[in-house]
């Protein structure tokens, strides 16, 4: 174990993503003197920096943006020497020790030991003002942003377990939320179900799809519904839509040795590791995940006392 080198040198670790989870380990890891690298196809952060305002993270009670909050883990993480490379990882070759982590356009890099904090994705409407809107009355996330939004009037759209979450989260703040759902009963558990239906603050457009979200300077006002049987359109006013129609795990890239469930996200032990001995997996990318920054990051450093255990054991 030893400070940061070149592309073709070893490193004790590689780190797939800098999001929280990958930069919490990484501060752990550099600061016990693992030479450490993170490997991020965008700038640090993940998602985070897609978040207006955070305002649930211990020790910033007036909030902060996303992006600041991140590039602070970024500068954390550079202090005690962890070195942040942008790059598009394209697949890790697990049949030989050290490990290869193959990426586009570029020599590939060697470890002794991964771990795989790519994140997830959340999915998108693909409708007209989703993107234009974002930050701005589009929200991926009730907990992050529904405080923003207090005494208005939001939309929900989804009918699974996470949109009936959002959507009791949301009528506890929101004058009125209504859920857009493409079919004519939801898909949540049945005690989802139960409390969302029975909420006085909760309406349901039952077999509408979302097909425009409307706005203007001062964000969105509006989102154009249509019915899926008759095709009729209509403006429903809202001044927040908040998207949960699932999310795709970033693991695209990773081979069949490493593990996933049925959705693509990491199976791990209790100790964050994978199938693959010296491969870890930590935040949003691994099965059974809360999905918070706060989350990611207990995952993160979780993640480096189990590597730093299997790394002493390869001295």
């Amino acid at each position: 174990m030893g400070g940061p080198s070149g592309r073709s040198d070893l490193w004790d670790l590689v780190i797939l993503g800098g999001g929280p989870a990958g930069l919490s380990c990484a501060i752990y890891a550099c600061r016990g003197r693992v030479k450490t690298l993170v490997l991020e196809r965008m700038m640090p952060g993940g998602q985070v920096v897609l978040n207006a305002v955070i305002e649930n993270y211990p020790g910033f009670p007036e909030g902060l943006p996303g992006f600041e909050l991140a590039e602070r883990m970024a500068q954390h993480a550079r202090r005690f020497g962890t070195q942040i490379e942008t790059v598009e990882v394209a697949g890790v070759e697990v049949s030989a020790r050290p490990f290869r982590v193959l990426v586009a356009g570029g020599d590939p890099y060697q470890a002794r030991a991964i771990l795989i904090a790519t994140g997830s994705r959340h999915r998108k409407l693909g409708v007209p003002g989703e993107k234009e809107y974002l930050a701005r009355g589009v929200s991926y996330c009730a907990t992050c942003d529904g405080p923003l939004y207090a005494d208005r009037g939001l939309m929900v759209v989804g009918g699974g377990d996470t949109a009936m979450e959002e959507a009791l989260f949301l009528a506890n703040l929101a004058s009125t939320v209504t859920v857009v759902h493409r079919r004519d009963e939801l898909r949540a558990q049945r005690i989802l179900q139960e409390r969302a239906l029975a909420h006085p603050k909760i309406e349901f457009l039952w077999s509408h799809v979302v097909v425009e979200i409307l706005g203007g300077e001062e964000g969105v006002r509006a989102a154009r519904v249509r019915h899926v049987v008759s095709g009729e359109e209509r403006e429903v006013p809202v001044d927040g839509v908040f998207v949960a129609v699932g999310l795709t795990p970033t693991t695209e890239f990773l081979p069949p040795e490493v593990r996933c469930d049925e959705a693509g996200f990491v199976l791990t032990d209790g100790d964050l590791g994978t199938s693959v001995k010296g491969i870890f997996a930590a935040g949003d990318v691994r099965a059974g995940s809360y999905r918070q920054i706060a989350f990611s990051v207990g995952d993160g450093v979780l993640a480096y006392r189990s590597i730093f255990r299997y790394l002493e054991g390869q001295e």
